[in-house]
């Protein structure tokens, strides 16, 4: 049986066609972040998480997402996601319990990408996706995770 999810994902230039309708004409964060998020998580099939993870204060903190409960704050240099930020670049960890400091938020998830949002040569937050299932990214999903980032900056910038 094929589930409602996967039907819904057909190749990431759909995706990101259609992430370029749903977030045109709004430049507001927090909507425009919403709304991507709920696109992924509903599109893209084996995942438990999707979301961002905005830089305020020093550190980042959880912003729209779908899925179980996250982690609030996270340490620049902690984790997938402050590795992220940290080095400017995606991150993608085929087994999260064998990544150095990996941070469990939910107990479930077993791989991850992690993609910085760069402005300006500075990180302002990152676009996280988690699947429970150990491998579930490849380098081709990298890319289209990194391509619909750029569609949610570019929606920013008007």
């Amino acid at each position: 049986m094929v589930s409602v999810q996967a039907q819904a994902f057909e190749s990431w230039d759909g995706l990101a066609q259609q992430a370029r309708g749903l977030l045109s004409g709004e430049r507001h964060r927090i909507a425009n972040a919403a709304n991507l998020a709920a696109l992924i998580f509903n599109s893209v099939p084996d995942l438990n998480w999707a979301g961002f993870y905005f830089v305020e204060d020093g550190e980042l903190v959880v912003g729209p997402f779908q899925g179980q409960p996250a982690c609030v704050r996270i340490a620049q240099g902690k984790g997938v996601c402050g590795t992220a930020w940290a080095t400017g670049e995606t991150q993608r960890v085929e087994d999260v319990e064998v990544f150095a400091g990996h941070i469990a938020c939910d107990p479930n998830s077993r791989s991850e990408v992690v993609v910085p949002l760069i402005v300006d040569n500075d990180v302002i937050g990152v676009l996280d996706i988690d699947s429970p299932v150990p491998g579930r990214f490849s380098d081709e999903d990298a890319r289209g995770f990194e391509q619909l980032a750029a569609i949610y900056l570019e929606s920013l910038a008007g």
